[in-house]
């Protein structure tokens, strides 16, 4: 089971381009600190990266909040000219590699998304992008949009290294109460060299009789065992009906390419009352301090902050 520990960070409006919102936060340990990176959005509500700093002894303790975006939209045209919003982050060498939902509006579907790649040379100050194009777009298995990455790396037999990502796929555009609604499942693609990427269709968490949308997923190896953990909402009322709106899903696979969904292990709801009463979304999860630590969003899709919950790594 986890155990929540409450709230710990929601922007106070104070910088003109973090009005609202601490969205899908990833927890980046450092060698004193623990960074904390999100999405945040200006009064325009298009979303960067930014950063705060906590206490590792102490996660609910802020001691710092960074006063500048990390990367923020692209080029007028571009597949994130509305909007950057972070996925997964990975240390390669001296380099800190950013895989990020890259945003631009749609007049039929409401937005548009793709996976870009952008990398950092000063410690994760900030991230320019390797490419202007995205790394991952629609495609024929991913007919809509594609959208937050997990990205892992693991060493072969042969000593090669096999990069290995879990991202969202938007299938289809349902028009329910006269708003265009995304249908997304969780698929995975497999790459020799974190930039080109090989694709087969292949659904890992997919559609139920509930389940209309998936949030970023987060794959980590405990033992032998591949475990994810994701949200997952309906597509009708989401944003209002505790009901059908976002909760914390979970399933295991012992090759991350087979999966089964157990979501009644994933030891963790939604409060009755407060900040992550209405929904839990967006998780990240990391081992720090010989336990397992979640950061996740409440209520309003991250506009309520970020909190954590920790897990021992014997449970």
């Amino acid at each position: 089971m986890w155990q929540k520990k409450g709230l710990i960070y929601k922007p106070d409006g104070s910088q003109p381009f973090s009005r609202t919102h601490a969205q899908v936060p990833f927890g980046y340990p450092m060698k004193d600190k623990l960074r904390v990176y999100f999405s945040t959005r200006d009064e325009n509500i298009s979303s960067a990266v930014s950063f705060v700093e906590l206490n590792p002894d102490n996660l609910s303790e802020v001691v710092y909040v960074h006063d500048k975006t990390c990367l923020s939209k692209g080029e007028v045209g571009m597949f994130d000219e509305t909007g950057t919003m972070p996925s997964w982050f990975l240390p390669v060498g001296d380099e800190i590699w950013l895989y990020y939902t890259g945003w631009n509006k749609s007049e039929t579907a409401s937005y548009r998304l793709g996976i870009g790649l952008a990398i950092s040379k000063d410690g994760g100050l900030t991230f320019e992008r390797k490419f202007t194009g995205p790394l991952l777009d629609r495609y024929i298995f991913d007919q809509v949009w594609v959208a937050q990455p997990c990205v892992i790396r693991e060493e072969q037999a042969d000593g090669s290294i096999r990069w290995r990502m879990w991202y969202l796929s938007c299938t289809k555009i349902e028009v329910i109460h006269g708003h265009p609604e995304p249908f997304y499942d969780v698929k995975y693609a497999e790459s020799a060299d974190g930039i080109h990427w090989e694709r087969t269709g292949h659904v890992c968490v997919g559609y139920d009789e509930f389940t209309d949308a998936i949030g970023r997923p987060t794959v980590y190896k405990d033992g032998n065992l591949y475990k994810m953990y994701f949200s997952y909402r309906n597509a009708t009322n989401y944003r209002t009906d505790v009901q059908r709106s976002y909760r914390i899903g979970y399933a295991e696979s012992e090759d991350g390419v087979e999966w089964v969904r157990k979501d009644e292990l994933a030891g963790i709801e939604r409060s009755t009352e407060g900040w992550d009463s209405m929904m839990m979304d967006y998780c990240h999860i990391f081992p720090h301090q010989n336990q397992w630590v979640m950061f996740y969003n409440g209520n309003g899709f991250g506009a309520s902050g970020f909190g954590y919950a920790t897990q021992s790594k014997t449970d």
